[in-house]
C-alpha cells in the first residue's frame, strides 16, 4: 500500500488516472448509443484501420500518433458510405473491411526493418504514456461530444428508436449519422494510445452494457454508463498499480468483473433489457399519441 501511494504520487500515474477517467466517460457516452444502434462491430473494425496508420508512421518517420487519426476517419466514413450505397448486409462490408485493412497493416509492418517491439504496445495499449497533450485532447473531444448529444439528444434517442419516423419529421438522419461516426472514429483513435487496438472495444460496450442491465430509464442509463466507464478506469489504473499488471488489460478486467455482477443483479431484480423499456418515457414525448400499455 505505501508503494501505491508513492506511486500515485508520480506524475506520470496521475496523468494516466486524468486520462482513463475522462477516456471511461467518453466511451461510455457515445458506447451507449454504439450498442443501442448495434454498431459494437462497426467500432470493433474501424478500430483496426489504427494498424495502417501506425505502419505508415514509422515507415515515413513520423509519430503514428498523427496518422492513427486520419486512417480510422477515413475507414468510419468509408463503411458509413458503402453500408448506405450497397444491398449487402452492414455485417458482410464490416467484415471485409476488417481483413482488409488488417492485411495492409500486416504487409506494411513487413516493410519495417529493424527492432518492431514499439508496434506492441499500440495492440494492447500504455496508458502510463499519455502525455498532458493527451488529456487536452480527451477533454476537448469530450466536450465536443457531450454538448453534440445533448444539444441533440431528442434527435438522437429518435434515430435509435424509428429512423423511418425521424426521416418522416424532417430530421437530417444522414448528417446526423455521418457527425457520429466522425466523433466514434475520433474517440477509438484517441483511446488507442491508453488502451490498445485489440481492447479499445471494450472502453465503448462494457460500461454501457453493465448500466444497461441495472436502469429502466434512458437518462439513468446514459448516466450510469458514463459513471461505470470513469471508475472502472480509474478502479483499473489503481489495481493495475498495486499489482504490478498492465494497465490497459486490468482496466477491461474491472469492466468485465462490473458486467457479470450487474448481471447477475439484473437476474434478482428482474431488470428488463429490452429498449422498449428502456426508451419508455422518451416514446411519450417524441409521440403524444403513443400510450404504453396499462
Amino acid at each position: 500500500m505505501d508503494n501505491l501511494l508513492d506511486l500515485l504520487q508520480q506524475g506520470f500515474m496521475q496523468r494516466a488516472m486524468i486520462a482513463g477517467g475522462l477516456m471511461g466517460i467518453l466511451g461510455a457516452l457515445l458506447g451507449s448509443f454504439v450498442i443501442l444502434r448495434q454498431l459494437t462491430f462497426f467500432s470493433h473494425t474501424v478500430g483496426h484501420a489504427a494498424i495502417v496508420g501506425i505502419a505508415m508512421g514509422v515507415l515515413l518517420g513520423v509519430n503514428p500518433d498523427w496518422l492513427i487519426a486520419p486512417c480510422i476517419l477515413l475507414l468510419g466514413l468509408g463503411l458509413q458510405y458503402f453500408t448506405e450505397k450497397s444491398d449487402l448486409n452492414s455485417e458482410i462490408i464490416l467484415s471485409t473491411m476488417l481483413s482488409g485493412s488488417i492485411a495492409v497493416g500486416i504487409i506494411l509492418i513487413g516493410f519495417i526493418s529493424g527492432y518492431r517491439g514499439s508496434l506492441f504496445n499500440f495492440l494492447f495499449g500504455d496508458i502510463l504514456a499519455v502525455n498532458e497533450w493527451d488529456i487536452y485532447k480527451c477533454l476537448v473531444l469530450l466536450l465536443i461530444c457531450a454538448l453534440f448529444l445533448l444539444l441533440t439528444l431528442k434527435e438522437q434517442v429518435l434515430l435509435t428508436l424509428n429512423q423511418q419516423m425521424a426521416i418522416v419529421q424532417g430530421i437530417p438522419v444522414r448528417f446526423y449519422r455521418y457527425i457520429f461516426t466522425i466523433l466514434l472514429s475520433l474517440v477509438v483513435a484517441v483511446a488507442i494510445k491508453a488502451i490498445g487496438i485489440l481492447l479499445v472495444n471494450a472502453f465503448l460496450v462494457i460500461p454501457p452494457a453493465s448500466a444497461k442491465l441495472l436502469t429502466r430509464k434512458f437518462t439513468s442509463f446514459l448516466t450510469l454508463g458514463t459513471l461505470l466507464g470513469c471508475f472502472s478506469a480509474i478502479f483499473g489504473m489503481l489495481f493495475s498499480g498495486l499489482f504490478n499488471t498492465s494497465s490497459g488489460p486490468t482496466i477491461v478486467l474491472v469492466q468485465v468483473t462490473i458486467f457479470l455482477g450487474a448481471l447477475l443483479l439484473s437476474k434478482v431484480w428482474k431488470f428488463p433489457l429490452a429498449e422498449e423499456k428502456l426508451f419508455k418515457g422518451q416514446r411519450a414525448q417524441l409521440d403524444p399519441k403513443h400510450s404504453e400499455p396499462q
